[in-house]
């Protein structure tokens, strides 16, 4: 940094209302621009950047951190460099896989945001001009559509819904998730104009014969990167506060040897589909249909989805996982 700037004495004011009277250069904003150009552009440390803003150091650590919450610092790690750690490529070799982004172990409380911030700079690194992305939902997925930051601007990319709408839990909806992903990518949005599940089959047949929803189909069937996330179907699941099955046909899924929920879709241990009529008058994406997508992007973790994941990865249904080391040091172990 140029330090002939020429200079003020300003008073400048962070969002909590702190404030600070420093000489600061004209060209920045605020004390906290200032400080993250210091800390990031010109590798002062804390300790100094608080000395030439005559704060504490706390203070310029709340700055950095409000630096990061306001998008005016982008941290990058590059997914290709988790992907050479020794558990990324064991589970690359183990399930198949083109890509693993695997995170450190953390706070078992934070595990869904972290994981949706790894989720965010994979897909991130993947869109290019002219993608058709599908979402799915769950938090994880929403944690991912939150985060996510683009390094680089593209253009005429769709971000398509790819199940039905669900009367369950709103703060993880499909219709959420899909929303949140394309207004920060700045995404064409499509939402699928239909519930998750239907009463019959007959109106399911009916429904999707509507033009507008044939169209939206086609869309979907035209995706090239797809984001989902892997479900348990244990009593505190996800699942079962979406609204997808009622709690009997949910025990009947796991009479029937369900272990986990991919897009609102039942699979087994070995990762096949269980069908029936529940199956049949869903709205949505097929677990066939999504093994035809070019890039499947997995983002789950956590030691009560360790039989959920490892039947979805065994089945094929992901190219690309991202998840955290002890789930990926428990799929290893099995």
């Amino acid at each position: 940094m140029d330090q002939r700037l020429r200079m003020a004495s300003i008073k400048a004011a962070s969002r909590d209302g702190r404030e600070v009277d420093a000489r600061l250069p004209t060209e920045f904003a605020d004390a906290v621009t200032w400080s993250a150009w210091l800390y990031y552009a010109d590798g002062m440390t804390q300790s100094e950047i608080a000395k030439r803003l005559q704060v504490s150091r706390a203070t310029i650590v709340n700055y950095l951190q409000e630096a990061r919450d306001r998008g005016i610092v982008s941290v990058h790690i590059s997914p290709q460099a988790s992907g050479r750690t020794a558990i990324a490529r064991d589970l690359m070799s183990r399930f198949g896989l083109q890509g693993v982004f695997v995170i450190p172990n953390g706070e078992e409380q934070s595990l869904v945001r972290r994981l949706g911030d790894a989720g965010a700079r994979v897909l991130a690194d993947q869109i290019e001009d002219g993608d058709t992305i599908g979402v799915a939902w769950g938090r994880t997925v929403l944690a991912v559509a939150e985060q996510i930051v683009l390094r680089k601007p593209v253009r005429n990319v769709t971000v398509v819904q790819v199940s039905g709408s669900s009367t369950g839990e709103p703060e993880f909806s499909p219709e959420l998730c899909t929303s949140v992903l394309s207004n920060r990518i700045h995404a064409r949005c499509v939402n699928l104009l239909a519930p998750a599940v239907l009463s019959t089959r007959g109106l399911k047949a009916m429904l999707l014969d509507e033009p507008v929803l044939k169209k939206q189909f086609e869309l979907i069937h035209s995706t090239n990167r797809i984001l989902f996330g892997v479900g348990d179907i244990g009593p505190g699941s996800t699942v079962r506060g979406s609204g997808i099955a009622s709690g009997a046909e949910m025990d009947a899924y796991v009479r029937h040897g369900a272990v986990a929920v991919i897009i609102g879709r039942f699979i087994d241990s070995q990762g096949r589909p269980i069908g029936g009529d529940h199956d049949e008058r869903m709205v949505g994406i097929s677990l066939d249909e999504l093994k035809q997508v070019e890039s499947r992007i997995c983002v789950a973790g956590g030691p009560v989805k360790i039989a959920a994941i490892r039947a979805t990865l065994e089945a094929g249904y992901a190219t690309h996982f991202v998840t955290d080391v002890a789930t990926g040091e428990a799929l290893l172990a099995g």
